[in-house]
């Protein structure tokens, strides 16, 4: 018997209304990427490297908080997804906690950082910072 390698930290479906994983959307988190596989015949994997992912926002409508369930917005600096949404999961704020810790250690590793200028505007330098 050959045992079983499980490459992956989170692996959830997309729930439907009910808050069923009847759906043909997975949501996959690796140690450096975190995939979103959608479609039945025609699959497609959009894949986005931890370490490009910039913000979250978690979103809980009325229905989702009664079925237990929310939304995680993503924005990145993926050119092919820029953003995009990991829809109707349980214990979301478990789960984008999870994530947000991975994206930080594989920031390091990759040796990337974030800077962030914060100027008079709220979110550019202003004009004669000498940082620009």
């Amino acid at each position: 018997m050959g045992t079983v390698t499980v490459d992956y930290l989170w692996k959830a479906r997309k729930r439907n209304a009910l808050g069923l994983p009847w759906t043909f959307t997975e949501y996959i988190l690796k140690e450096d990427t975190l995939i979103v596989s959608t479609g039945v015949l025609n699959k497609r994997y959009d894949e986005t490297r931890l370490y490009r992912i910039r913000d979250f926002t978690v979103r809980r409508n009325f229905w989702q908080r009664i079925q237990g369930l929310g939304t995680i917005h993503v924005c990145s600096s993926d050119s092919s997804t820029p953003e995009f949404d990991i829809v109707n999961i349980k214990d979301v704020m478990r789960v984008k906690d999870l994530i947000s810790n991975q994206v930080e250690e594989s920031r390091k590793k990759a040796g990337v950082s974030t800077s962030e200028f914060i100027g008079r505007n709220g979110n550019m330098p202003h004009p004669e910072d000498p940082r620009k």
